[in-house]
Parts: structure tokens; C-alpha cells; sequence
């Protein structure tokens, strides 16, 4: 894996009127830890996120912890804010897990894209994508836009349309950015991404203008029309930065090796990478920036309101571990991923299930395996019943390959499914009031396996690209921007 640093830049226009953005580099990772101080603050998260941003990130972390910070891991020095997107796992065959290698960072795009475009207010937040999602029932690869109508025009199918893993061969044209919304198998993976996979993840840009936050950190926030760009829905009318994150991950390094790549949330599909920001600019920086940040160039360089520090400095900035999780390895786990969370594979919706170990189970070519684990708890302070479905799949894969044509055809075969009930103990200590201390668990134990042979679509050709490559940024590839996309 090389990561190549010559900056390629590329001007596009529509219409006569050019998109000013700019490319912020986090050189520096701040951290890798099971924190998320949005969805689980106060508390340590299910899975592991790598964060980039500033010293001070920690479970309570917001806009004002952020600002109080001594450093950050990004470029420009006034920008304290914090970015975190879930980390990914290589599964070895014996079921062990390591973190895969990320390079040179991450990169947050912030993209002037709509009329009148406002910088975060104070103390806003957000999440994008769903971290339970297991599919994706819109057509793949997405059809051009001005053919998007009905459901796929819906706010649901723009989230998942707002992610992608863009497959890396500097040697060859470049994909377009959002043109897969699924993590390739291993087998693709080693045979045409010889320089990794870009995660890709867009923000919503349009805002109700009243809210900084909401239950669900995604409600006072929408997508405009066509994820990038596009009108904004009624009740949505405030049109704020464009934020996009890509992260690369040097799945290369895995190749030949046998085993697969799961997101740290337990995911081995991709349908649900998620992103989190918290607005940490120093007040008034980040307007500024929106007014006078206007260079085609993209470079955080060209821009006057910025103080930019070197990869050095960027790379020393590190927050500190809270105790709870200080001894914890993320970077290599036994049997699992770490906080021994469950392999979800869908299509069904995920559920918050963790503290289980996978097992290896051998199957014929062309067969899947479904295990679930059936749990109880009786303890005081704790009842209940738990439910884990689990599946994988050897031979032939379900996940579609994404090609450069203008049908899709689904390939029929015969499937053998083995249902594997085991058990699992589960021990959950508890203080004398009954408020869970930790919990452990033992090995899986086969009950009993029922087969059943069925006919179903194990395999989906595509053809029809979604735009035309051209982009290659400080990872070699250039964004291109126009007022109908965010074409690469």
C-alpha cells in the first residue's frame, strides 16, 4: 500500500458557476477506542470508532470539551472538531480478529454546494448512515439521477445512498465516489483493489434551522434530493457546509489470506458504515471560512482564515483512554471482534447484541450457515430473553459485483442452509443492587443442526456505471465538482 501525496486538482463548472469546497487532512489518528459520545455518551460504545479531532475527545465530549483542547489531530489549528467513523477488522478462518492498517487518515471535505450556505451553529452535532443496517433494496449501481422517482427519492434511500467504498487501483481509472454502497467480498477485494478501499461517507446539508441536535441526531437534518446535491425538503430549508468524510483502509495487506473483513460494529456488508461529527471551530472561524474560502483548488493551503500545523505536529495529538477501557487491545482481539460483538450478517435489521464469540462451522460449496443463540437472564436488575441470529456463507457469495453496464441480472442456484442451534453461558456479575459490573462468556456448544436445500439468488450482476471517473485527491485522486453531483 502507498499512499502517493502529489495534490491533483480538477475545476468543473455548470452553468457558469463553479462549487468552492476545501480538502481538510487529519494526518493524525487521536485515537482508536470503543467511544461515542453521541450515541452512548457517558458510557463506552458496543464498537471500536477511529476518531480523529482534538486531545480533550472523550465519552462527554462536545462542542465546548473540544474547544478547551491543546491540539488536533487535523491540519487547520482553529478547527477542534471531533470525526469518527467505525474501524475495520480483518476475521481471520479461526475467527481472531486485527484492525486493517489505515492510511494517511482521514480526509473531511467541506463543500459549498446550494444557494446561501451557512457554517454549523453552535454546539451542532450529527450522525450519518445507520450502524443496523444489513441491505439495500434500491437498484445497484443507482441510476442516473434524473431517473430517481418514488421511494428511491426517499429519505431512507438517500442515507444509504450517501455511502460508499470506492475500490483503489492508482493504476486505473478511478471509481466514482458513492458508486458502490456495499464492502466488496475478499475475494474482489484481492483480485482489483490493490491500493485498499475509501470508505465514503456523506453528511445531510440541509438543516431545519432551529435544532443543533435531535433524539435520534439525525432528525434536524435532511438530505437534498440527489444526496450531494439537489433541493432541500419542505421543513429543511437552511442549506449548511456539506461535510464528506474518506478514510482508507489497506485491505491489500490481507491478501491471500483466508478470512473476511468486518466493520468493528459487526459488519460484514457495509450497509451499515456510519459517520459522527461534533462542531468544535473556534467561534467565527468557520463562517469566515464559508465567505472567503472560495479557491477551486481545494487546498485548506490556499486559504488565508487557516493556520495550518505540519503531519507532525498533527500525528503527535492523542486524547487520553478513559480507565474503563485503558487495558483494553482493539488493535487485535481473541475469537472475535473486540467487545466480543456479534457478526450480524441481514438481510435482517441488526440488533444490539454483543458479548458472543463466533464459531467456525464447515459447509459444502454453495451453502450457507444461519447459528442462533438462544439466551436467558435471571439475575436481579437483569431479566430477559435474547435472540441472536447469525449467518455466514462459503463458496458462492450474495454479495453483487459492481460492473460498467446498464442491466442487472440475478444469477439462481440451489442452496443448502444449515441451521445451527447452540448454546452459550453467560455469566453476568452484578454489585449487591443488581447494577451489571461486567459479564462473561463461554464457549459455544453445538445443540443440533437441521438442513434444508432451497432455490434462491445467490449472486446479482450489475451493469450500468453510475458517472464517468475522473478524481483523485492527496490519495491521487481529484475531486470534480458541479451543481447536479459530486462526480469523481
Amino acid at each position: 500500500m502507498r499512499l502517493d501525496v502529489g495534490l491533483v486538482t480538477c475545476l468543473a463548472t455548470f452553468s457558469g458557476l463553479a462549487e468552492a469546497f476545501w480538502r481538510l487532512p487529519c494526518r493524525g489518528r487521536a485515537g482508536l477506542a470503543r467511544l461515542d459520545p453521541l450515541v452512548d455518551r457517558g458510557k463506552d460504545s458496543p464498537h471500536v470508532h477511529a476518531i480523529h479531532g482534538p486531545d480533550t475527545f472523550s465519552m462527554s465530549a462536545d462542542m465546548n470539551s473540544l474547544r478547551d483542547s491543546s491540539c488536533t489531530s487535523c491540519a487547520v489549528t482553529q478547527d477542534r472538531s471531533a470525526y469518527w467513523t467505525p474501524a475495520l477488522y480483518f476475521m481471520h478462518e479461526n475467527g481472531d480478529t486485527e484492525i486493517v492498517n489505515q492510511v494517511g487518515g482521514m480526509l473531511a471535505y467541506y463543500l459549498l454546494y446550494g444557494h446561501n450556505v451557512t457554517a454549523f451553529p453552535e454546539n451542532f452535532q450529527m450522525i450519518a448512515g445507520d450502524t443496523y443496517k444489513r441491505d439495500f433494496k434500491w437498484p445497484i449501481p443507482d441510476p442516473p439521477t434524473s431517473e430517481w422517482s418514488g421511494e428511491e427519492t426517499s429519505q431512507a434511500a438517500l442515507r444509504q445512498k450517501a455511502l460508499g467504498f470506492n475500490c483503489l487501483n492508482y493504476n486505473q481509472a478511478a471509481e466514482p465516489s458513492l458508486g458502490r454502497h456495499f464492502l466488496p467480498n475478499k475475494t474482489y477485494l484481492d483480485e482489483h483493489c490493490t491500493d485498499g478501499v475509501r470508505f465514503e461517507i456523506m453528511f445531510p446539508s440541509c438543516w431545519n434551522g432551529k435544532d443543533v441536535d435531535s433524539h435520534d441526531h439525525k432528525s434536524h437534518v435532511a438530505y437534498p434530493s440527489t444526496v450531494m446535491d439537489g433541493t432541500c425538503p419542505e421543513g429543511y430549508d437552511t442549506r449548511i457546509v456539506s461535510l464528506f468524510y474518506e478514510t482508507i483502509w489497506d485491505t491489500y495487506a490481507f491478501k491471500n489470506k483466508k478470512g473476511t473483513f468486518v466493520v468493528s460494529n459487526g459488519d460484514p456488508t457495509g450497509f451499515g458504515y456510519h459517520a459522527d461529527f461534533i462542531h468544535g471551530w473556534e467561534s467565527g472561524v468557520l463562517e469566515q471560512a464559508v465567505k472567503k474560502c472560495t479557491s477551486l483548488s481545494g487546498r485548506v493551503e490556499d486559504c488565508e482564515v487557516f493556520n495550518i500545523q505540519s503531519e507532525d505536529d498533527q500525528r503527535k495529538c492523542k486524547f487520553e483512554v478513559p480507565t474503563l477501557l485503558k487495558n483494553e487491545n482493539v488493535y487485535t482481539h481473541k475469537g472475535g471482534l473486540p467487545n466480543n460483538l456479534a457478526v450480524q450478517y441481514g438481510p435482517a435489521y441488526a440488533g444490539p447484541v454483543s458479548n458472543t464469540t463466533a464459531t467456525s462451522t464447515q459447509a459444502a460449496p454453495g451453502a450457507s450457515v444461519s447459528a442462533s443463540i438462544e439466551l436467558s437472564i435471571d439475575l436481579p436488575g437483569i431479566k430477559g430473553h435474547v435472540m441472536l441470529e447469525q449467518s455466514t456463507s462459503k463458496g458462492s457469495t450474495t454479495a453483487p459485483t459492481w460492473t460498467a453496464t446498464p442491466t442487472t441480472s440475478y444469477i439462481e442456484q440451489a442452496v443448502t442452509q444449515a441451521v445451527v442451534y447452540v448454546e452459550q453461558k453467560v455469566i453476568v456479575l452484578v454489585d449487591g443492587k443488581g447494577t451489571p459490573l461486567a459479564t462473561e462468556t463461554g464457549a459455544l456448544e453445538t445443540v443440533s443442526t437441521v438442513m434444508s436445500t432451497a432455490t434462491n439468488v445467490i449472486s446479482t450482476v450489475v451493469t450500468t456505471p453510475t458517472a464517468p471517473p475522473a478524481k483523485r485527491d492527496t490519495h491521487r485522486h481529484a475531486h470534480r465538482h458541479v451543481r447536479n453531483g459530486h462526480h469523481h
